[in-house]
């Protein structure tokens, strides 16, 4: 689990009530989602990676043994199957956390 999905798990972010005692503030709120973004894009990017690293393997295939060709696509494709993983997991948190700041601003604009 990458840390940013440790901190939120941590700081039961999602869990926590929304207003009142006990509720993050919007600060913490959104310093978290700025964490989250660019925890995906990083992961994007490392997707990127992987992806073209793949079509090199693929290309390059007839200089290198098959048996290389081999290991190293079942470790990138491993490695894609893991990000496509945290990706989908930070995307779902991250759509959570927004609805959770989208309630505590409008509560915040209605006082």
């Amino acid at each position: 689990m990458p840390p940013l999905r440790d901190e939120i798990a941590e700081l039961e972010l999602l869990r926590m009530p929304e207003n009142g005692v006990g509720a993050p503030s919007l600060d913490d709120i959104e310093s978290t989602l700025t964490d989250g973004y660019a925890a995906k894009l990083e992961l994007e990017a490392e997707r990127s990676r992987i992806e073209r690293r793949l079509g090199e393997v693929v290309r390059d295939a007839g200089e290198v043994s098959a048996h290389t060709v081999v290991a190293e696509l079942a470790e990138l494709s491993e490695r894609l199957d893991t990000a496509d993983g945290e990706l989908a997991g930070l995307r779902s948190l991250l759509r959570n956390l927004q609805g959770v700041r989208r309630r505590r601003r409008a509560a915040v604009s209605v006082r």
